[in-house]
C-alpha cells in the first residue's frame, strides 16, 4: 500500500514567537519542527503500511527557504521519501493556493492508494486544506478519523462526532484527514535518524507543480495590525445578605443572558 501524507513544518511553540514587521506574520526564518498534528497522520500510515504487508509512506510539504528538518523527523519515524515544495513566491499563500501546491505534488506520487492528512495546522487553524485538495484531485474526503482500516479497495473509517462516531466506507483511492491523539507517534530511533539522513527528498518549485503564486496579493489578504487581547476584568462579586439570588437574577438579566 502506497500512502500519502500531507504534513507542516512550523516554528517551534516551545519557543517565543516573533512577527514579521512587514507582513505580521510568524517568521518562517529559522529552523522549523514537524507539526505535532501531522505526527498522528505519519504514524497512521505507518501503521496502516504495517497492516497491508507492504508499500511505503510519502510525504509532501510545502516550507520556505527549502527547510527540511521537520521532514527529516518524519523520515526518521519511517517515511520512506519526502516531496518538499519550496518558492520565495508562496510566501503568504493562502489555504486555497497551499492545497493547489500540495494536490500538484501528490499528483507525482505515482499509484497513491491513499493520502492522509491532519484536520487542521497548529499555526493557521483554517481547517479546510484536507478538502479542498480532495476537491482538486477529484477524490472522496472523510474528516475526523479517529481510526482507519483498509480492505482491499474500501476504506473503512470511524469518523469522531460530538456524540460518538458514524462507520464510514469509501473507496481508494481517498483523502482523509486524521484527528489527533488517536495514535501514539513513535519515537525516532537512533537508527531511524541517521537513515532519514540519506532518505531523498525531491525539492521543488511552485512552477514544477503547475501552480502561478502571487503571495500575499494572489492571497487577496493582508493582516493590518496585531494586538494584544485585552486583560481579563475582576469579576463582580455578590455577597448573600439574603438577596443574593436576586442581584444573580439582575446581574443575568443586564447582560440579557435571561
Amino acid at each position: 500500500m502506497n500512502i500519502v501524507v500531507c504534513v507542516k513544518q512550523i516554528p517551534d511553540p516551545a519557543e517565543p514567537g516573533a512577527l514579521d514587521p512587514n507582513t505580521k506574520t510568524l517568521k518562517r526564518d529559522t529552523k522549523l519542527i514537524l507539526d505535532e498534528s501531522d505526527a498522528y497522520g505519519v504514524e497512521m500510515a505507518l501503521q496502516l503500511a504495517d497492516a497491508a504487508g507492504g508499500g511505503e509512506v510519502t510525504l509532501v510539504s510545502m516550507a520556505p527557504n527549502n527547510e527540511t528538518a521537520g521532514l527529516r523527523t518524519a523520515l526518521a519515524m519511517g517515511a520512506a521519501k519526502a516531496i518538499l515544495v519550496s518558492d520565495p513566491s508562496l510566501q503568504g499563500s493562502d489555504a486555497l493556493t497551499t492545497s493547489k501546491v500540495l494536490a500538484g505534488a501528490i499528483k507525482r506520487v505515482e499509484g497513491a492508494d491513499l493520502i492522509l492528512t491532519a484536520t487542521e495546522s497548529s499555526d493557521g487553524y483554517t481547517g479546510t486544506v484536507p478538502e479542498q485538495v480532495a476537491e482538486l484531485l477529484g477524490l472522496p474526503s472523510v474528516t475526523f478519523a479517529k481510526s482507519i482500516a483498509v480492505e482491499g479497495s474500501t476504506v473503512k473509517v470511524e469518523r469522531q462526532t460530538e456524540a460518538g462516531y458514524d462507520d464510514v466506507e469509501c473507496p481508494t483511492p481517498c483523502v482523509v484527514s486524521v484527528t489527533a491523539g488517536v495514535v501514539e507517534p513513535r519515537y525516532p530511533s537512533f537508527k531511524g535518524i541517521m537513515a532519514a539522513k540519506s532518505k531523498p527528498v525531491d525539492e521543488l518549485s511552485a512552477a514544477d507543480v503547475g501552480v502561478t503564486a502571487g503571495g500575499w496579493a494572489g492571497a487577496g489578504q493582508e493582516i493590518v495590525a496585531v494586538e494584544q487581547a485585552p486583560a481579563r476584568e475582576a469579576g463582580e462579586v455578590v455577597e448573600d445578605d439574603g438577596t443574593g439570588a436576586e442581584k444573580i437574577v439582575a446581574f443575568l438579566e443586564n447582560l440579557r443572558v435571561i
